[in-house]
């Protein structure tokens, strides 16, 4: 694929990704998922078709656009920048190249019948696309040690922390040896959630392919994993996209002592801040990041419609799903690791 527009020339990514981790890599407006090891990963993982496309002004990178198509006969055919994960969406230096990168993803979208692109911002863009506003990144600057960040915690949130350390659990951080058990809890907590699981190939992939930064951090009570969570770092930012913990264990706060010892790793090993994941405010999560001193930063999930229907909700929220949910709730764990793979590789 090239196409010319206004001086802009956009080409897709085939093979050759130094140029395009290079530009990842030096400007201050790219994030973890514009890496093109993201494109190998979801390639190798789920099988879906990936458009990476990049805009160039006088042979030179000025913007990038990650894109995935999926397809299911549920859901439909729609294209993400990116699926599974909180933000991407298209950097530029300009509006030109902007454009040029978006209106080339329109050409994609109708040469694949997709029904809509849905771009994943951290900034609102004024491109003339409905946009969504209703979730938040919890980020929280860390300062440059642990024990400061120690002192800033209210005494509650210190006494929390204690608890679980009383009760004998352990930590362990690790790579592909902690994947067993970050998985086992992974899949009991998104079974109880109702939600299906992604295969276990997926955080092996990740693992292997950020392996200068991505992890895992587990809990253990004796050897049973009881809360754990993924962490990758790019550019001074650590975040941890997926954890989870046993409800059996939640009187016990072992997801406190998972997160303590994350951010106490993160200020040693001098990242600048934590993101906490995506959260709705003043829900249950939002509550629990928020207490940690995180503050909201804005999603704009923006829309490009085929036939100017209406925003899609493909989501735990939606009362479509509310039967499925409650089904899968209801399903043994050994199903929903059968099931689960083949089901979520299309819910973005």
């Amino acid at each position: 694929m090239k196409t010319t527009t206004a001086g802009i020339e956009i080409k897709q990514l085939t093979h050759e990704t130094e140029a395009w981790n290079r530009y990842a890599q030096e400007s201050d407006m790219t994030t973890l998922y514009h890496l093109a090891g993201w494109k190998r990963v979801l390639e190798k993982t789920f099988g879906h078709a990936t458009y990476y496309l990049y805009a160039l002004r006088n042979g030179r990178i000025v913007g990038l656009l990650p894109l995935v198509f999926l397809k299911s006969l549920i859901f439909g055919k729609f294209m993400v920048s990116l699926p599974f994960v909180n933000y991407a969406g298209v950097i530029a230096e300009d509006a030109d190249a902007r454009t040029a990168l978006i209106d080339a993803a329109i050409r994609i979208a109708r040469q694949n019948k997709a029904e809509h692109i849905e771009l994943r911002h951290l900034a609102h863009y004024d491109i003339g696309l409905p946009t969504k506003t209703s979730k938040v990144l919890m980020v929280l600057d860390l300062p440059a040690t642990s024990d400061e960040l120690w002192k800033s915690f209210k005494s509650k949130l210190r006494s929390q922390i204690k608890r679980p350390g009383k009760e004998g659990f352990t930590v362990k951080f690790g790579q592909l040896e902690e994947l067993e058990s970050f998985y086992d809890v992974f899949t009991q907590n998104m079974r109880d959630l109702g939600t299906p699981v992604y295969t276990k190939r997926l955080f092996e992939n990740i693992l292997q392919e950020f392996s200068d930064s991505a992890g895992i951090c587990t809990v253990y009570d004796g050897s049973t994993p009881i809360a754990s969570g993924f962490i990758i770092g790019f550019k001074g930012l650590l975040q941890i996209p997926w954890a989870s913990s046993i409800r059996a264990y939640n009187r016990f706060s072992p997801n406190m002592l998972l997160y303590w010892n994350i951010l106490k790793r993160a200020c040693e090993e001098g990242y600048s801040q934590f993101d906490f994941g995506r959260s709705t405010p003043n829900e249950g999560t939002y509550k629990f990041k928020r207490q940690w001193g995180a503050v909201p930063k804005p999603c704009y999930w923006q829309y490009w419609l085929a036939s100017g229907e209406e925003l899609p909700e493909i989501n735990p929220h939606n009362p479509r799903y509310a039967l499925m949910i409650k089904t899968w709730q209801r399903l043994p764990l050994a199903v929903t690791k059968l099931l689960g793979p083949g089901i979520v590789k299309n819910i973005p």
